[in-house]
């Protein structure tokens, strides 16, 4: 089982930018989706954005539509968030997995999640 690798996370200020990557080393074939979450302390995992390898189709959840990005590198297989406009509320630990469900935006369906990367927005 191999999970993704997160990174590009760290601490902006309120108005700020940061992109985070999602590496998919050897990444399952059948699992043509890649998701991003976020997770603030006390909260479930929330959904941000979504993506598919193939016809490049994206997703988003309302907190972030219109201020992030998600796109993919296929040859790199790796997945970018753009995140602008940030807010204090955007706060959290951002992951990614892998799914089968096209769109999904159910933390339950997305499986080889990697261990985050803290993004921090201060007032």
């Amino acid at each position: 089982q191999v999970h993704m690798v997160e990174s590009g996370g760290g601490l902006v200020q309120a108005g700020g930018s940061l992109r985070l990557s999602c590496v998919a080393p050897g990444r399952t074939e059948s699992a043509y989706v890649m998701g991003w979450f976020r997770q603030a302390p006390g909260k479930d995992r929330e959904f941000v954005a979504a993506t598919t390898w193939g016809d490049d189709s994206t997703y988003y959840g309302d907190d972030v539509k219109g201020r992030f990005t998600i796109s993919r590198d296929i040859t790199k297989s790796t997945v970018y968030l753009q995140m602008n406009s940030l807010k204090p509320e955007d706060t959290a630990v951002y992951y990614c997995g892998e799914s089968h469900v096209k769109g999904s935006p159910y933390a339950y369906e997305y499986f080889n999640w990697g261990q985050g990367t803290q993004v921090t927005v201060s007032s």
